[in-house]
Order: C-alpha cells, then structure tokens, then sequence
C-alpha cells in the first residue's frame, strides 16, 4: 500500500511494507508504513524531520496518534540510521539518489525484509530530499549525541 504524499507531513524516505515485519502483528497490521519526512509542524524557515506510521482504517488514512510499541521505535531507528547512512554518500547522485534505483536497502528481519527506498510518488521529492539532507545536517551534533548514546548502552547489553 502506497503512503499519501498529498498531506501535512511530508515523506522523504519510506518503508511501505512495514506490516509484514510488524512485531507480533506482522502481515496482520493495521501500521502499513514508516516515514521520515518534513514535519507537519514545520514553520516558515524551520525545518524539522519527523518520523511516523501511517495507519489505514480500512476505508481511509487515519491521522490518531499513537503509542509505538518498543519494537516499533527500533524499526524507526533502524529506519534513521540507514537514512543517515544513505546521505553519508548521496552527494554521488545528482538529486541526491539513483533514480533509477530508488530502493536504498532492504534490512533482514522476522523472515522478511523491511525495504528502504526514496518514496519517488512524492512529487516534490527533488526539494523535499535536499530539505531533508539540510535538516539532518543541522542536527547532526544532536542526533549523533543520541546515536553514541544508544551505541554504549547496545554495547554493554551486548550487541
């Protein structure tokens, strides 16, 4: 199922077959997708990135809020840093990823793979990646705070 690129929030990178690899509600999810994206909340000269599941009712895209569950903040890291590692090297690329190949990786997990991929149904994506690449270099010090952070704590929990 396609996420909508015509609301607020405005995706950038995406995982549309994040049902399949749901936790325990895997290929039984109402969470059909992760993205990162423009904030919803963004303000004239203000950039922020914001993370979000996208949730189907069935009959339409629901815009509740909503607990995430552990599993589902590690996908969302998990989504993060192969974003970030993706605009480590996307200077290569004219538009900042291969066109022609917008899948950026699929990382292995419960039997399946959650594919990570440029969401090219958006079609301002050639603005809203290099907005995107803009605001995760303005919090670069901060995200990196976090990553190290939670790099330590993996390590002594040892993975």
């Amino acid at each position: 199922m396609k996420i909508p690129t015509t609301l607020k929030h405005k995706p950038v990178i995406v995982s549309e077959n994040y049902e399949n690899v749901d936790g325990r509600n895997a290929y039984n999810s109402d969470a059909k997708g992760l993205s990162l994206g423009l904030a919803q909340w963004n303000e004239r000269g203000k950039l922020d990135i914001s993370a979000k599941v996208w949730r189907y009712t069935g009959e339409k895209w629901s815009r509740q809020s909503e607990e995430l569950p552990l599993h589902r903040v590690i996908d969302l890291s998990i989504l993060i840093c192969r974003s970030m590692l993706h605009f480590r090297e996307a200077y290569r690329y004219e538009k900042l990823f291969d066109s022609e190949k917008p899948v950026i990786d699929r990382v292995g997990m419960q039997g399946d793979a959650m594919t990570v991929s440029v969401c090219t149904d958006n079609p301002m994506i050639e603005g809203d990646i290099k907005l995107f690449q803009q605001a995760l270099s303005n919090d670069d010090e901060l995200i990196g705070e976090r990553l190290r952070t939670l790099s330590k704590i993996l390590k002594d929990m040892g993975y």
